[in-house]
């Protein structure tokens, strides 16, 4: 690795993942900022899932540690963030990577609760891990915040609760951006496209009753960039760049990581 985190503290908000055979987002990046020099606080509302995380960055001789919260509880997220000023000293990096579907549809079949869950952990959970950070990073003289969104906030596929979360997010990152830019805080946000994570496969084969290899082969079939789904280390490598320095020009910014999807979309 080339230490492009060297002496940088992050935050990685959803550093576990759903059982699977592939890697998640949020586990990709946690151990690629390790492996980039970051010490790096591993958050997940399972413990368990966050310190496998740990123990994967520790065997390979980088530094981190656990944290368990709940992003929909403005306690927790307040909580976390002292926690990692605490155990880090400050905060350089947040990563905020959690995100869930499930009962979603159309408007007008999803139901009221799906609704709700789905916009309290995708927007609401993100704006309240934002706010208690912010202070932190305005204080110290500045910071990096990095969104995990989804290109479903600008294509639509039937899934009104998730599509509207996820725009929300995109306009939550530029609002974060303009009003925090003079104090040093960076906001970007990062569009996945079809990816092979547990999450995506894994969930939609167990919700539609198929075969993962099934689900996996029509999603690449999809990708114009090779006709391959990417994976959570192109996610990662994307939010290193922003988390970085040679990103420190860059704010307000939502970047596709699709394979060519958005190009095709318009």
């Amino acid at each position: 690795m080339t230490g492009r985190l060297k002496g940088k503290t992050a935050i990685i908000v959803g550093a576990g993942q759903t059982p699977g055979e592939t890697i998640g987002n949020g586990r990709a990046m946690a151990i690629l900022f390790a492996r980039e020099g970051a010490q790096v606080l591993c958050v997940d509302r399972v413990a368990e899932r966050a310190e496998e995380t740990v123990a994967m960055i520790v065997a390979e001789g980088g530094k981190a540690t656990a944290f368990t919260a709940n992003v929909t509880s403005a306690a927790d997220c307040d909580a976390m963030i002292q926690t990692g000023k605490a155990r880090l000293g400050r905060i350089d990096i947040l990563v905020n990577n959690v995100g869930i579907g499930g009962g979603d549809g159309p408007a007008h079949r999803v139901e009221e609760a799906a609704f709700d869950r789905i916009l309290s952990v995708n927007l609401k959970g993100m704006w309240l891990t934002i706010k208690a950070a912010i202070p932190v990073m305005r204080e110290q003289g500045g910071g990096a915040i990095v969104n995990i969104s989804s290109l479903a906030g600008i294509a639509g596929g039937n899934q009104v609760a998730y599509e509207v979360s996820k725009a929300a997010v995109n306009r939550l990152t530029t609002s974060v951006a303009q009003s925090n830019a003079a104090k040093g805080v960076r906001c970007n946000a990062i569009m996945p496209g079809l990816m092979d994570t547990p999450m995506a496969v894994a969930g939609i084969a167990q919700a539609s009753g198929q075969e993962q290899e099934a689900v996996r082969a029509a999603r690449n079939a999809r990708v114009p960039l090779g006709g391959k789904m990417g994976d959570a280390w192109d996610t990662a490598y994307a939010a290193l760049f922003l988390a970085s320095d040679e990103a420190d020009f860059i704010t307000g910014v939502i970047l596709p990581v699709d394979g060519g999807m958005g190009s095709r979309i318009g």
